[in-house]
């Protein structure tokens, strides 16, 4: 599993894009698990800081009781939908999956102590778009042990 920061150093390009999905709005979707292993999603907010995408939750919401018992995590960027004239030009859709990793609460922390705060270890972060001309889709991705790839999809 890897830090946002390693990702940046192996696949530049790559996670600039992704992070720009991102950091198009406030609120990413997250899934969690629920105790008998059905999946939850939620809204979330979520920031990248100090080479970490980093989020927190409020204090007895269902998710973090969900992260607590089990950690494991997807992330969805906001969706940002392709111009119909001209899909190629959209940013895409991306997407990461990892383990949620508890940290301490800063010295500044208005939220309390039963409030969570985490950094995501991420095994693999996902960019979708239409490709040039518009008559199939790339899928780019980075990998735990694998690294960045790109493929394609007709």
């Amino acid at each position: 599993m890897a830090s946002w920061h390693e990702i940046e150093q192996d696949a530049p390009a790559f996670a600039q894009r992704v992070k720009a999905l991102f950091d198009a709005g406030t609120n990413k979707t997250i899934a969690t698990l629920r105790r008998d292993g059905a999946p939850r999603i939620s809204a979330s907010e979520a920031a990248f800081q100090d080479g970490e995408l980093t989020f927190g939750m409020m204090a007895d919401s269902v998710k973090l009781h969900d992260l607590r018992r089990d950690p494991r995590l997807a992330m969805h960027a906001p969706t940002l939908e392709p111009p119909t004239d001209n899909p190629e030009s959209g940013p895409g859709d991306a997407k990461l999956a990892g383990v949620a990793v508890a940290l301490p609460h800063p010295p500044d922390w208005p939220h309390g102590d039963d409030a969570g705060l985490f950094r995501i270890d991420i095994h693999e972060v996902v960019l979708t778009y239409v490709g040039v001309p518009a008559d199939h889709l790339v899928i780019e991705s980075w990998h735990t042990g694998r690294g960045h790839t790109r493929r394609t999809r007709t």
